[in-house]
């Protein structure tokens, strides 16, 4: 009875540890930009984001990008003119980087 416990502990704990999904890589800190809505300025961030995923970034749109990005995490950023982090139009910010006003954008790539 107790090698059957025993086994059963074991069995449960190895399927446990195999059933929890393997975080993704993210970045951690804040990823600061400024847009546009009409004739307001806004701040937007993006916190903790995850690593190796585009992210079209709240307040961008066709017609007004996004701009000034301050990376303040710790991995390195790619931000891109496009949505959907396609096109030749971009910049690398590595951490600690902040772009000024003159850098439109409207995705964002974490290394």
């Amino acid at each position: 009875m107790r090698l059957r416990n025993t086994l059963v502990a074991a069995t449960s704990a190895i399927a446990l540890v195999l059933a929890v999904p393997v975080s993704a890589n993210a970045a951690d800190g804040v990823f600061r930009y400024t847009y546009r809505d009409g004739d307001s300025e806004h701040r937007g961030e993006l916190v903790d984001p995850r690593g190796e995923e585009c992210v079209d970034v709240q307040g961008a749109t066709a017609a007004d990008p996004a701009y000034a990005p301050a990376n303040r995490t710790n991995a390195p950023a790619v931000a891109f003119l496009d949505f959907g982090c396609v096109g030749d139009g971009y910049r690398v910010l590595d951490p600690g980087d902040s772009a000024g006003r003159r850098l439109p954008f409207r995705s964002v790539l974490f290394s």
